[in-house]
């Protein structure tokens, strides 16, 4: 066969192929006896048809099966001859038997990326003590107690800090309503009713609650913002809004004591003592996730920072939707309208490409990291996986498996697997230094 493949950016290829007119002859014959020798034709045994008769009656059949065996051992040899390492072998094009018997055909491949790995063992990471500190675990008492506050009526005195004010507001930019100056949906940023704000420095927007300090039941006032130069839409970001606010209501929580008596409301037959010890477990297993997260990810940016490689752009367009798909179907669940949804799409969009970048980049390098070390996951470990997730469904293993077979996922899940076994080799090969900083929120 005579192979051209012509590289081009963005991981794509051109693909071109003769294949000579004796190789095409050769597998020519083979599929006809093939076809001849099991062939059931009206007026003759099965098998003993003329091979005249076969080939015309079977002919749109053998032409299908030459094309698709000599195709495909092309892509073989291109491989091996040119050392590719192919994502997709594309849709062959142009597919063109010659007056002398000879085939050709062009595909469109998408190649993965060439990936130079730099030092991969030892990468330094920093993370906080495991331990959890001691005001992580009175907050979240705290947090408890909150959830079971009476609030009353305040009267008497105007707002302070630690108050909860039900309020209403609109708002405007540059003296428009904030709608009409976006041209868009705003959701919360335009206007509610009856909306509850605890007098807190981190409750809605920096410097709002700290204005509300001083108001009484239906007073008004104008609370003017200047939004941030990173906040989240773009077009309002170092923009000034003005919060037209009435307070409607002031009120005060009044906690329940930390005693035995809460705790039995919490979960009954429960000391206090034993509430603390459960939320202590449950938070130093949680931090531990958070410190295993922090390593993979420090892992993963030190790698983005090191290695630049270009992308297949199809994949990167994949990807961005997936991602985006991801970010909306999270925004619903916590309770974002259609409109809020809609009037943030492109920051979504924006959002989703760039972690559609970084986890491609970082999934080739760990796949290369993964042959690098030869780590690979072996069938029975894929099928002790499977079997687990079937478990977990309820589902019967084998029909499990087997549906995953059908559906053509058993590779990817392979892929995946070894991709985890790749970072917990990274995470196990790292040089993990401990911060003073307790805090696992980076």
């Amino acid at each position: 066969m005579n192979i051209v493949v012509e590289k081009q950016p963005k991981c794509v290829a051109t693909l071109r192929v003769e294949i000579p007119a004796a190789r095409v002859s050769g597998e020519r014959d083979q599929i006809v006896k093939g076809y001849a020798s099991k062939a059931r034709v009206p007026g003759f045994r099965p098998g003993k048809a003329p091979r005249a008769v076969v080939e015309k009656r079977f002919q749109k059949e053998i032409s299908e099966e030459l094309n698709g065996n000599l195709i495909n051992e092309a892509y073989d040899e291109a491989l091996k001859q040119e050392n590719l390492h192919v994502l997709d072998f594309g849709i062959p094009e142009d597919v063109t038997t010659h007056e002398n018997g000879s085939i050709t055909f062009v595909s469109k491949l998408t190649l993965a990326p060439e990936v130079k790995l730099p030092e991969y063992k030892g990468v330094t990471v920093t993370v906080p003590p495991a331990a959890v500190p001691d005001e992580e675990i009175t907050a979240q008492l705290t947090a408890l107690q909150e959830r079971f506050a009476d609030f009353n009526p305040i009267e008497g005195r105007p707002a302070a800090m630690a108050d909860f004010a039900v309020i209403d507001y609109t708002s405007t930019v540059e003296g428009k309503p904030t709608e009409e100056f976006l041209g868009k949906p705003a959701g919360y940023l335009s206007s509610r009713e009856g909306f509850w704000v605890r007098l807190d420095e981190k409750a809605f927007l920096p410097g709002f609650a700290e204005q509300l300090v001083g108001m009484n039941v239906e007073d008004s006032r104008a609370i003017t913002l200047t939004l941030p130069e990173d906040f989240q839409i773009p077009e309002l970001a170092s923009k000034e809004m003005i919060f037209q606010t009435t307070v409607k209501e002031l009120k005060e929580a009044i906690l329940p004591a930390l005693d035995d008596e809460m705790a039995n409301r919490l979960a009954p037959g429960k000391t206090m003592e034993d509430i603390k010890n459960i939320i202590r477990e449950n938070m130093t297993a949680e931090r531990e996730r958070k410190i295993s997260d922090m390593k993979v990810n420090q892992i993963v940016a030190h790698f983005n920072a090191q290695v630049d490689f270009e992308l297949p752009e199809q994949l990167v367009l994949q990807e961005t939707q997936s991602q985006a798909d991801a970010m909306v179907k999270e925004g619903v669940k916590a309770g974002m309208s259609e409109n809020e949804i809609e009037s943030q799409q492109v920051e979504i969009f924006a959002s989703a490409g760039q972690q559609a970048v970084t986890n491609l980049r970082t999934n080739f390098i760990l796949q290369e990291i993964a042959r690098a070390e030869k780590i690979t996951v072996s069938d029975m470990e894929l099928i002790n996986h499977l079997s687990q997730i079937a478990a977990s469904r309820k589902v019967a293993p084998k029909k499990f498996i087997k549906d995953m077979q059908r559906a053509g996922r058993l590779q990817n899940i392979r892929s995946s697997m070894a991709i985890g076994k790749t970072i917990d080799f990274l995470v196990e090969h790292a040089n993990v230094v401990e911060s003073t900083e307790s805090s696992t929120d980076a």
